[in-house]
């Protein structure tokens, strides 16, 4: 059973969004995203890495100047130097990542005691620094559990804040991730846990409910899931699976969500996918005859969410190859225009036909060339109207010429 206890979001959209391929923000853009993630009530930033260099925390004092309302941390190898950086911003605090896999720690010609000799001194500098140090398990789910034990209880012990286990390669699934947090919580019962999910399996939204189950309160994300290879779990996708897959509430305005994952995939270079989980354009779409005359009675009965409630408004119909008869009716009862059962019938076999041939949707333009040319085809139009088309016969026809 879920505790009732919100969970905590992190957002990392301009630390670890930005280390995705290919990405860049500059200072303007991300002024824009911070200010989207405050109007959201995110409470937490990690804002970037002030060892890239004078550019970076340059953007980053700016951020910090701005006055946002959320605390803000700078993220940080475990290297004085990297803290010395980190000085430079005005950041609440800091983030230190240490590698804690075997694999990791090999390729980095580091071994454990070297994680151990050097905790210390780099916590006790930072700590002289910062009144809000975090401390990164990164690997973690690649990692030698009593080792990771260790080190979770010698960082809590030399006074991190919290500690960050990460699933660096994406390699947990639902059911590992619960039993990764719940050895963790077995030896560390009262351990300040963070999790950070990556995507690779597609599973980093899930591990994080998994995560939650397990006893874990923080999470940290991203905006869209942005993130090196395939990404981090999505803000979005993260708070909306608790909302209304858990009923538990977050406490964050998700009617900003539309507009800030749109500005992000715009500035990332990064198009959403139309069928995105949340904010993807055809996420809310419908086309299948069976799914609209039902919709038409009532939405919820083929749509979990609520438009408004994502900032959005209800996308029309989609009109292709699988609609049925009844939002053709409904498409044309909008425009004022009632058609026979005939009529409607073949309006709907010219719509399926011409998506077959095109291999996609119709649009509504299309909709009403087949409707204007059935008519002309059929002799059985007439125009009173320069903006509405009302239909009759040419028997109609004939008999308002005669009496006028």
């Amino acid at each position: 059973m879920f505790s009732e206890i919100k969970p905590h979001f992190i957002d990392t959209t301009l630390r670890d969004g930005e280390q995705a391929p290919g990405v860049v923000f500059n200072l303007k853009e991300k002024m824009t995203i911070c200010h989207w993630l405050q109007q959201a009530g995110i409470s937490e930033l990690e804002i970037g890495t002030p060892a890239m260099g004078s550019a970076e925390i340059s953007d980053i004092k700016s951020l910090i100047d701005a006055g946002f309302g959320f605390l803000t941390t700078a993220w940080c190898r475990a290297l004085p130097a990297d803290i010395k950086a980190a000085e430079k911003c005005g950041t609440d605090g800091v983030h230190i990542s240490f590698p804690v896999s075997d694999i990791l720690l090999s390729s980095m010609q580091k071994d454990q005691k070297w994680v151990f000799h050097n905790m210390k001194s780099i916590i006790s500098h930072a700590l002289d620094a910062f009144h809000f140090v975090t401390i990164g398990a990164q690997d973690a789910s690649r990692a030698e559990p009593s080792f990771l034990n260790e080190f979770i209880g010698t960082a809590i012990g030399l006074g991190a804040s919290r500690i960050r286990i990460a699933d660096t390669v994406g390699c947990l699934t639902t059911r590992k991730t619960e039993q990764l947090f719940s050895k963790i919580l077995q030896a560390s019962p009262h351990a300040p846990l963070e999790f950070h999910a990556h995507n690779d399996l597609g599973m980093a939204t899930a591990n994080v409910l998994s995560a939650y189950r397990a006893g874990v309160k923080n999470f940290s994300v991203t905006v869209n899931g942005l993130g090196e290879r395939a990404g981090n779990a999505a803000l979005e996708e993260a708070v909306m699976a608790f909302e209304l897959g858990e009923k538990i509430h977050c406490g964050i305005n998700t009617q900003i969500f539309t507009p800030l994952s749109r500005y992000v995939a715009e500035v990332a270079n990064r198009p959403l996918s139309a069928s995105k989980p949340i904010t993807g354009e055809l996420s809310i779409a419908h086309e299948t005859g069976i799914h609209t005359k039902s919709i038409m009675n009532n939405r919820q009965s083929y749509q979990l969410i609520n438009a408004s409630s994502i900032g959005r408004e209800e996308l029309p119909f989609v009109f292709g190859k699988h609609s049925g008869s009844e939002s053709i009716r409904y498409f044309f009862k909008n425009l004022q225009i009632d058609l026979s059962d005939a009529f409607c019938a073949d309006v709907l076999r010219q719509v399926k036909e011409q998506s077959a041939q095109q291999k996609r949707a119709i649009t509504e333009m299309e909709i009403m060339d087949i409707y204007n040319q059935l008519l002309h085809d059929q002799s059985l139009y007439i125009t009173k109207d320069p903006v509405v088309l009302m239909r009759t016969s040419l028997t109609q026809i004939e008999s308002e010429w005669m009496n006028s």
